[in-house]
């Protein structure tokens, strides 16, 4: 069973603050085996031109680098927003043990609703990552809502 620390959620949201200040959207992700950060991540996809590049895909490359294997059985991936299908898929695909995210996506869409424009799309595909994770093999544990006003705070428009 997953069991959520506040440490491993405010480097994530250190993260997702580093990606805002290099002008990316801010979102952030670290992986975490035992009590040790293995990988920190921001999203990319701006200054990289690569839509690919989300804060959790970028972390579960860094780690799997790290640990030498594609198989992540023992770690946990905290990310400042609920995943994406893409990254929910990565997380199933690298065997992870959990996830646990903050920000609903429910709460990116509604903001990207009110405060989208030309340079800041925050563009949403609305499928829970709890869908995905669920319908994994192997399943994959999810904790959310956690530090879920903090993770809402990133939000930015400009």
């Amino acid at each position: 069973m997953v069991k959520p620390e506040r440490k491993f959620m405010e480097a994530a949201i250190e993260e997702a603050k580093n990606a805002r200040q290099r002008g990316d959207y801010a979102f952030g992700a670290i992986v975490v085996r035992g009590n040790e950060i293995i990988a920190r991540a921001t999203n990319r996809s701006k200054i990289d031109k690569d839509v690919t590049q989300h804060a959790e895909v970028v972390a579960i490359r860094e780690a799997s680098r790290k640990l030498g294997t594609r198989y992540l059985e023992q770690c946990i991936l905290y990310t400042t927003h609920e995943p994406c299908p893409m990254c929910a898929g990565a997380a199933v695909w690298a065997n992870m043990q959990g996830v646990v995210s903050g920000a609903k996506i429910e709460d990116i869409s509604n903001y990207s609703l009110k405060n989208r424009n030309a340079e800041w799309k925050w563009r949403v595909i609305n499928i829970p990552a709890r869908e995905i994770l669920s319908r994994g093999d192997p399943k994959v544990e999810i904790v959310e809502e956690f530090m879920r006003d903090e993770c809402c705070s990133l939000f930015h428009s400009s």
